[in-house]
């Protein structure tokens, strides 16, 4: 056989299969290896990655509203809140003729109480003692400035008294031992006209001190 025939592939290595590249395996120049990859490979790929990006910026939105809504209670202050006041914080508690001249009477101070998620009807968060004198009048926060006890009327009727270490004050609110650091806490009032504009609507702005300091220091 001819020196060309003896080392002439055979037929079959011939064939275009022979001549094709691998589609399943083939070598970079650098030697790693490289697996082409069809179009409809590359499209599933993005599919898969789009679906994954588009369900976690879903789920961020609608986590959004919920964390508020979780969070807003703890973030908020709670306490006595003060609806139903006006925006200034003043308390409708009594009409003036409601009081008698120079006879201090005690008032409920009513609010709605908040504690995290739950929100309770109105009821009483403190009293004050009102006086009129004409038509002036002074309030007091009954809480007693010695150790926050209930203020009263003392035993003799002509002044106030905590029976809780016998704090005794004037009906001007000034100390008459001492025993309490200060006199009784004075709160700010005013008067409301009222539609029939012949009995004003006394308004109390309410607040809480610092007990057991010589300071009238109000609480946040």
């Amino acid at each position: 056989m001819p020196y060309a025939d003896r080392h002439s592939p055979p037929c079959g290595a011939c064939s275009p299969l022979s001549i094709r590249p691998s589609y399943r395996r083939r070598l970079s120049l650098d030697g790693s290896s490289l697996t082409p990859t069809s179009p409809g490979t590359d499209r599933r790929t993005f599919h898969k990655i789009a679906s994954v990006v588009f369900g976690s910026i879903l789920g961020l939105v609608l986590t959004i509203p919920g964390a508020a809504f979780v969070l807003s209670p703890v973030l908020k202050r709670s306490g006595s809140s003060g609806d139903s006041g006006a925006d200034d914080g003043f308390r409708p508690i009594a009409k003036l003729s409601d009081l008698e001249e120079g006879i201090p009477r005690v008032f409920p101070i009513l609010g709605k109480s908040t504690d995290a998620w739950v929100r309770y009807p109105e009821e009483p968060i403190g009293s004050v003692w009102v006086i009129r004198k004409g038509k002036e009048v002074t309030a007091y926060s009954a809480e007693c400035p010695h150790l926050g006890c209930a203020v009263g009327l003392g035993p003799d009727g002509n002044s106030f008294y905590c029976p809780c270490h016998t704090s005794s004050f004037g009906f001007d609110g000034q100390a008459k031992n001492k025993i309490p650091p200060r006199g009784m806490d004075s709160l700010e009032v005013k008067l409301a006209a009222s539609p029939s504009g012949d009995d004003p609507e006394i308004l109390v702005k309410f607040l809480r001190f610092r007990t057991a300091v010589p300071e009238k220091t109000p609480l946040v």
